[in-house]
């Protein structure tokens, strides 16, 4: 059986990794892929990126289910696409993805449907933007309404900081058009966790549940990215919480979109903030698994990814079972001079061809690639093409073990000026008793 994987980043790696190592797969490509995909048995770069040219390949390829990574090509109808021309494809249609695609839209459908988050307005006028600002103070939260690649959301501690938000998406129009409608939102204390689900229209199939680290720096401090690194699981999602969040988030959207006469299938990713009296919130929705998590969460799902996507396509995912390795899974990101604002680009990586041989030996460990490619001499060696550049992924039996393996391994991968925390998984090292 061939797969086909869209995107070109760490979660999509991750995936193809993962769906390859299936002994019913042959073949997964991926489009367009990077150079850690490129480099992988069984794994297939493809350059093609028009939808019209993916179809084309699947039908000439006789591809049996395509799975979307990223958000872009959902926005983009490509489930919509393959859909018409009567391709299998594991992704929300166009409809379904605005849960992600529109902030307005996600805050719109929860307060429809009784899910708890926070609360918000939303604006395309700078001056009542300013004024609700001034009414409601600081901090507070401002997000571009369309998809900014993980750029789009300021958690400003000062007004200063939130009217230069606005001026910046409504005034200098800084984010295009994914800016030009701005969603104010209540500033939320707590503890983040990512919770994702796999979806088959009716039911959903809970994944190990996972936390990410948004701020580039040390301590959760500096600009937000699009993620620093990631564990699975958390404490603090207990099993009462779990079904909680189950019962009052997941399935009311799963219903609310089956009310407005949607179907939702694909992966869904609800990013919550767990408050200090307890309750679980709702940050955002997003309609693919989340990066840098799917990395950890991939290095510890047992069962069959494939068999999990059949069964989602075919409205049986009440019937799966996922089985997880028990150990904690850590994944560091090693990110570009420069990023979040503007990643340098084209420096060598070195290390990695030795820690390709250790994986054999040593499987409680991977390396994932996002932003990289094949340049330098000869066009043989592993260039920085992007801002988070690896996901350095370790297992360990516990948070701290995990956070010293993955450490271990990341120490031995060098490239100028690469930007690395060290203290991913430290607060589910300050939480274990």
């Amino acid at each position: 059986m061939k797969l086909l994987v869209i995107g070109g980043g760490g979660r999509e790696h991750a995936l193809a990794w993962k769906l390859a190592l299936s002994p019913r797969v042959s073949k997964v490509y991926v489009a367009p892929g990077n150079a850690g995909t490129e480099l992988e048995e069984n794994l297939e770069n493809l350059p093609i990126t028009a939808i019209d040219g993916l179809i084309s390949f699947a039908k000439t390829e006789k591809i049996a289910i395509t799975i979307v990574g990223p958000e872009a090509p959902l926005a983009d109808g490509i489930v919509n696409a393959f859909q018409a021309a009567e391709l299998k494809i594991f992704g929300p249609t166009q409809q379904a993805a605005q849960l992600e695609i529109s902030k307005d839209f996600s805050k719109a459908f929860m307060q429809r449907h009784n899910i708890p988050t926070s609360e918000y307005a939303t604006f395309t006028d700078p001056a009542e933007a300013h004024q609700y600002l001034d009414q409601k103070g600081a901090p507070i939260v401002v997000k571009a309404d369309g998809l900014a690649a993980g750029k789009g959301v300021v958690v400003a501690m000062t007004l200063d900081e939130a009217h230069a938000a606005i001026d910046a998406m409504l005034v200098d129009k800084n984010m295009g058009n994914a800016g030009a409608k701005v969603v104010i939102e209540e500033f939320l204390q707590g503890e983040e966790v990512s919770f994702m689900v796999m979806v088959d229209g009716h039911h959903a199939l809970p994944l190990a549940t996972s936390q990410d680290h948004k701020r580039l720096l040390e301590g959760d401090q500096g600009p937000n990215t699009g993620g620093m690194g990631a564990y699975s699981p958390i404490r603090l999602v207990t099993p009462e919480r779990h079904a909680k969040i189950m019962r009052e988030i997941i399935h009311p959207v799963i219903r609310g979109m089956e009310q407005e006469n949607t179907h939702y299938v694909g992966f869904l990713y609800a990013g919550l903030m767990i408050t200090p009296n307890g309750e679980n919130k709702v940050l955002e929705f997003n309609c693919r698994m989340g990066d840098p998590e799917t990395q950890p969460i991939m290095m510890r799902l047992k069962s069959d990814l494939l068999t999990h996507i059949e069964q989602a396509l075919n409205g049986t995912l009440n019937k799966a079972e996922t089985e997880w390795d028990r150990r904690v899974a850590l994944g560091i990101i090693m990110a570009a001079q420069g990023y979040p604002g503007s990643p340098r680009k084209n420096d060598v990586i070195h290390g990695l061809e030795a820690l390709k041989f250790q994986q054999k030996i040593n499987p409680d460990f991977y390396v994932f690639h996002s932003g990289t490619s094949m340049g330098g001499k000869d066009n043989k060696e592993i260039i920085t093409a992007g801002g988070r550049v690896l996901c350095v992924t370790a297992l360990g039996d516990n948070v701290q073990i995990a956070q010293q393996n993955a450490y271990k391994i990341a120490d031995q991968i060098q490239f100028d000026d690469a930007q690395m925390r060290s203290d991913i998984g430290y607060r589910g090292i300050v939480n274990t008793p």
